[in-house]
C-alpha cells in the first residue's frame, strides 16, 4: 500500500463525545429517512393560446391508420372464426357417441355454417361500406377566413417534389 491510499489511523484526541455522536446520529437517521426533493416529469403550460381572428376553434376530422370499416370486417371475422369454432366443438361433442367420426364428417357438419357466417359478414361490410360512401362536406365559419392554395415545385439532379 501506498502512503496516499494508507487509511491514517484514527486520532485518539478526535473521538466525538456522547452527545455529538448522538446528535450526529440523529442527523443521519434524519437525513437517510427525508423524502427526495420531487422533480416535474411533465409540465402543462396555462396560458391562453394566441388567437388569429374571432373564428372559434373548428374540430379536426379524425383520420385513423386502419378505416372503420376494415377494422370492423376484421372483428366480424374474429367473431365469425369464434363461433364456428364453438359450433365445430359442439358437433364433435355431439358426435363423441358414434362410432365413425371422422375429421370429414365434422368437416362436413362445420364448414356450411361457417360458410354462411362469411357471407353475413361480407354482406354486412358491403352494406356498411356503401352507406359510409357520402362524402359532401358542409364548412360553416362565422368569421373573417383566409384561404391559402400554395403549389410548389421543386427539381434537383434525380428527385422532383411537386407539393399542393
Amino acid at each position: 500500500m501506498t502512503p496516499e491510499t494508507t487509511p491514517s489511523p484514527a486520532r485518539p484526541d478526535a473521538r466525538m463525545s456522547d452527545d455529538q455522536a448522538a446528535a450526529e446520529a440523529r442527523r443521519i437517521i434524519a437525513d437517510a429517512y427525508r423524502p427526495a426533493p420531487e422533480v416535474p416529469t411533465s409540465y402543462r403550460d396555462t396560458s391562453p393560446l394566441p388567437a388569429y381572428g374571432s373564428t372559434p376553434p373548428v374540430p379536426q376530422p379524425d383520420h385513423r391508420i386502419v378505416p372503420a370499416w376494415a377494422a370492423g370486417t376484421a372483428v366480424a371475422g374474429i367473431g365469425v372464426g369464434a363461433a364456428c369454432v364453438g359450433v365445430g366443438c359442439g358437433v364433435w361433442l355431439a358426435c363423441q357417441g358414434f362410432a365413425a367420426v371422422s375429421l370429414a364428417s365434422v368437416l362436413f357438419v362445420t364448414l356450411p355454417i361457417a360458410a354462411v357466417a362469411a357471407i353475413v359478414a361480407a354482406v354486412g361490410s358491403a352494406l356498411r361500406s356503401l352507406k359510409a360512401t357520402h362524402t359532401e362536406h358542409h364548412h360553416h365559419y362565422a368569421g373573417p377566413v383566409r384561404q391559402e392554395n400554395t403549389t410548389t415545385h421543386t427539381r434537383g439532379l434525380i428527385a422532383r417534389t411537386t407539393n399542393h
